[in-house]
């Protein structure tokens, strides 16, 4: 008999806020209310949410396609200067293929060096002197 007690017992708590079900009529426990009204404040916190990782995600698109477009200018620019830099070392190649032009060549490099080691030379000596 204990058990038909605490069945009955658990099923009236269970059905307690349904007393005007058999008469064709529904109440609303506070329960139900309060369970309402938590779920629409955790849909409305839900939507904030996802309207700002909506914001979020919006401006890191944003973010990226200016990225791309940085990075593909940067690009084109390196082809350019690739362009230029081997037909300079084309022109290079050209000067040093003959021996003459090598021996002009190191002979310029000499009086550049020549002068730099002069240069500096002066400097330290007018920095001892001041």
């Amino acid at each position: 008999m204990n058990f038909r007690r605490e069945n009955r017992a658990s099923r009236t708590s269970l059905f307690d806020g349904l007393d005007g079900l058999e008469e064709g009529r529904l109440r609303a426990s506070s329960s139900y209310a309060h369970d309402e009204r938590d779920n629409d404040e955790a849909l409305e916190n839900l939507q904030d949410r996802v309207s700002f990782l909506k914001r979020v995600t919006g401006d890191i698109h944003e973010e990226v396609e200016n990225h791309n477009r940085l990075l593909d200018k940067v690009g084109n620019k390196m082809d350019s200067a690739r362009g230029i830099m081997s037909g300079t070392i084309n022109r290079f190649k050209l000067v040093f293929e003959k021996k003459s032009n090598r021996k002009s060549c190191k002979l310029i490099a000499y009086f550049v060096l020549l002068f730099l080691i002069m240069y500096y030379l002066i400097r330290l000596l007018n920095y001892i002197k001041g």
